[in-house]
């Protein structure tokens, strides 16, 4: 298994003496008698992978777990995962991630998720909520092979907007990048200061608490129609464009479930178009 991009960590956090969780999973999937099964799993720390599932026969549906709960200050948390060429893997979580207040220490969230030519991928975890005083970050880099395929999706909340808690202090730096074949399609890094001029400004998030981008590989026009079309009416403001034949759509809104809601839409109207298949909701999703 590939190492997890330890670039995105600073030197001072690289070297430091070890003050919370080190958390290391290793995940691989390949077909096996005619659908995709787990065939490679190994961890480190408190992160592991429930078994995995089959509700529409050939894709393997698997749920990420973190059971303590929440990342605190001087965590840091490695998932290394490969899609081999004919695999079609689903990865969701139970719950959102939650990046508690620190106390100085920071945090770190490193996904690599590699896709083999002829492999498909649905990246659709829940949501980073990122506490007033947490100091976290996060990086999911996808790198394709070939005309590997991808529907990836990231939510970020800053503060809990439902309590009535802004994101007063603390900074939440969260990063996206696509890469194909060793070259960048998409590297798109946000770094978030508590109360700081970016969550109020029209060019950053304008007042709302949440954020999110979704990525499909494959896409074209006709794609970039069906989704504009999706999420229309849905809460928030959302943006649709083409970079080559990655569609990326961009969200800002008011929470999480407006954002749930923005994600159905978007994967029902991409996932028969590019994948060929109806969507089949992760049965998590309904606890």
């Amino acid at each position: 298994m590939a190492l997890a991009r330890e670039h995105w960590l600073s030197p001072a956090a690289a070297t430091a003496e070890p003050t919370g969780w080190r958390a290391r999973l290793e995940l691989a999937f390949a077909p096996r008698h005619g659908r995709t099964e787990l065939v490679h799993r190994r961890h480190e720390g408190p992160l592991r992978v429930q078994r995995s599932f089959h509700p529409e026969g050939g894709p393997c549906h698997s749920y990420l777990l973190h059971p303590p709960g929440g990342v605190v200050g001087g965590d840091r948390l490695a998932l290394d995962l490969e899609v081999a060429a004919g695999a079609w893997a689903l990865l969701t979580s139970p719950g959102a991630t939650k990046l508690y207040r620190s106390l100085g220490a920071q945090s770190q969230l490193v996904q690599t998720l590699q896709v083999a030519d002829g492999g498909t991928l649905e990246w659709l975890p829940q949501e980073q909520i990122a506490f007033t005083g947490a100091r976290a970050r996060s990086l999911t880099r996808i790198e394709l092979q070939g005309g590997a395929r991808c529907i990836a999706w990231e939510l970020s909340c800053l503060g809990r907007p439902a309590a009535g808690e802004r994101f007063a202090s603390g900074q939440y730096r969260q990063g996206l990048e696509v890469w194909r074949d060793g070259r960048p399609l998409l590297l798109e890094h946000g770094r978030y200061a508590g109360d700081g001029q970016v969550l109020d400004s029209p060019w950053g998030l304008a007042g709302w608490s949440a954020f999110a981008t979704l990525v499909a590989a494959g896409a074209g026009e006709a794609e970039v129609g069906a989704v504009r079309e999706a999420v229309t009416g849905v809460t928030g403001e959302a943006g649709v464009t083409l970079l080559g034949d990655l569609l990326v759509l961009r969200w800002r809104g008011p929470g999480t479930l407006a954002g749930y809601r923005l994600r159905e839409r978007a994967w029902a109207a991409l996932r028969p178009a590019l994948h060929g298949r109806e969507p089949c909701r992760p049965r998590i999703w309904n606890t």
